[in-house]
């Protein structure tokens, strides 16, 4: 008797709190239609996440990152980071376009590779933005992604 009622003030419970604090759900900003003026600029990298450790290896050994995002041309995006990988510094370089058609955006040179912006406020962080990389299973008969990871980005003052 004493479980069941404590069981079903717990479901009550959990109700309720849902209604006065509810989730913020994931919310995409599509490539082709944000307003790309308000995150070009300089962002500091935060955190990765995956569900395969192999997909954030490299993100464990760089101490600090900083990337800064440019309009190059028309629907061109240029990313460019500098990473501190002990006392080693290193400057990469990535382009990405903007397919009127796609709400996400192309790597050049991986055109396979699916990469989606979500607003910052799923991490509860109104000054940041999710990217995220999605590469399709290496094997028609593979049923998980080969790459699949979020990347947390804070923006500069």
């Amino acid at each position: 008797m004493f479980e069941k009622a404590l069981h079903s003030f717990l479901s009550l419970y959990g109700l309720l709190y849902q209604i006065i604090y509810p989730c913020t759900f994931p919310e995409q900003l599509p490539a082709n239609t944000v307003n790309r003026q308000q995150y070009l600029g300089q962002w500091y990298f935060q955190a990765a996440v995956s569900h395969k450790v192999a997909d954030i290896q490299k993100f464990k050994a760089m101490d600090n990152m900083l990337f800064i995002i440019e309009e190059k041309a028309n629907d061109t995006l240029q990313l460019t980071g500098h990473l501190r990988v002990g006392d080693t510094c290193m400057n990469h370089t990535w382009t990405y376009h903007i397919h009127p058609e796609k709400e996400d955006l192309e790597l050049e040179g991986k055109p396979k590779r699916r990469n989606l912006l979500w607003r910052g406020t799923w991490a509860n962080c109104a000054n940041c933005i999710i990217f995220q990389e999605v590469e399709p299973p290496l094997k028609e008969t593979d049923t998980e992604d080969s790459l699949n990871r979020f990347m947390l980005y804070c923006k500069a003052s």
